[in-house]
């Protein structure tokens, strides 16, 4: 199985300086993230209607994030718990997430290097999300569809939908020791239920590219965009 492990954002990763050399050489494949500072947006749908606020952001909760292969969730928590201990001065945290769309929207990695500036489009988990809710069949080969067509155009990098934390953990660092907490986590609105990665010459083309994009629910949302540092 596939698991999502998320290093929370701190003080310390939204300043220019993160990711330190060390950390990107310890955790290679992640993919990190710039200061909600560089370029931050936060995209609401409410009512049908796009509202924005520009980082940054005093509530910022993905600094970045690597994949990882486990059994089960267990074994994936305590894969994670061997993050490097000196990030965060050993005080990181860390989310372990089930990764898969709920309903079979299929996730993928072209693996393919941006030609401008890869952006990172998080969408933010709410109540339905968490209840790991199954859009139709007809929804999720939609949602197939629209993402197959962008990674034909060379726009959609890589993208993979989350589980429920109810299949998730926690992995909190005290001192450099890890400390494993199972999930459910009640805090809704710091969580994401997944995320892509876009190609963009510019941010206007990913928020056109976000409004464009068929989600399994019409109703309220909310996006994060955030620029890929590496």
């Amino acid at each position: 199985m596939q698991y999502m492990v998320i290093r929370k954002a701190d003080a310390a990763s939204e300043l220019d300086g993160f990711p330190s050399a060390e950390l990107v050489q310890a955790v290679p494949g992640a993919k990190w993230l710039r200061s909600s500072a560089d370029g931050g947006l936060r995209m609401r749908r409410r009512n049908g209607q796009w509202l924005y606020e520009e980082g940054p952001f005093n509530d910022v909760s993905v600094a970045g994030f690597a994949f990882i292969e486990a059994e089960d969730r267990r074994a994936a928590s305590e894969l994670a718990a061997r993050w490097p201990s000196a990030d965060a001065e050993g005080r990181a945290v860390l989310e372990v997430r089930e990764a898969g769309c709920p309903g079979g929207c299929v996730g993928f990695d072209t693996g393919r290097p941006p030609k401008h500036t890869a952006w990172a489009v998080l969408l933010r988990s709410d109540e339905v999300a968490e209840q790991d809710f199954e859009p139709p069949a007809a929804v999720i080969d939609i949602m197939n569809r629209a993402n197959n067509a962008g990674i034909a155009a060379g726009v959609a990098l890589s993208g993979e939908g989350l589980k429920s934390t109810a299949r998730g953990a926690r992995v909190k660092f005290s001192g450099g020791k890890p400390f494993i907490t199972d999930g459910p986590f009640a805090e809704v609105k710091e969580l994401i239920a997944g995320y892509w990665a876009v190609d963009a010459a510019s941010r206007d083309e990913v928020i056109a590219w976000v409004k464009s994009y068929p989600y399994p629910s019409q109703g309220d949302m909310e996006v994060e965009l955030r620029k890929v540092a590496i």
